[in-house]
């Protein structure tokens, strides 16, 4: 039987299973093979330094089911902060739940504590229909942005 899904703050502890879950995302969206060891060093830069961002997970049946991570973004615009969500990953044997519905709720929550958060973004890739989907019906909008990047060198 499915125990009820709980939702924290990430601690170092939770370290392998986030760099899973980034490997599986990016297997499953991207069909990318990310080297572990980038992505550990990766996860736990960020979970020994809050000042650019954090990790929430989900946990149910003993385990943790879901993870992701928000960065931060400075807009002068508005004198504030907009929260980054990325790296959003739900196990597949737990989806379909509304466990990100509870992440971002638990991300939401957190963000009105801080008061200086003036919304939310996130880049989904272009042919993820379920994904925009359900970020639409949490109340979020395709923006009129498109986004560039070129890697540093």
């Amino acid at each position: 039987m499915t125990q009820p899904v709980s939702i924290r703050g990430a601690t170092l502890a939770d370290a392998p299973a986030l760099v899973d879950f980034n490997r599986a995302m990016a297997r499953e969206t991207e069909n990318k093979d990310l080297p572990r060891e980038v992505i550990s060093a990766g996860v736990e830069a960020l979970l020994s330094d809050a000042r650019h961002g954090f990790y929430v997970v989900a946990e149910a049946d003993g385990r943790l089911v879901a993870g992701l991570m928000v960065t931060f973004e400075w807009t002068d615009w508005r004198n504030g902060l907009f929260w980054w969500i990325q790296s959003v990953y739900v196990s597949p044997d737990y989806r379909r739940r509304g466990i990100y519905r509870q992440l971002y709720d638990f991300v939401k929550h957190r963000a009105a504590a801080e008061g200086n958060v003036r919304g939310f973004r996130l880049y989904v890739e272009k042919d993820n229909a379920r994904a925009q989907a359900v970020y639409q019906t949490l109340g979020m909008a395709e923006t009129h942005y498109k986004m560039y990047e070129e890697p540093a060198r």
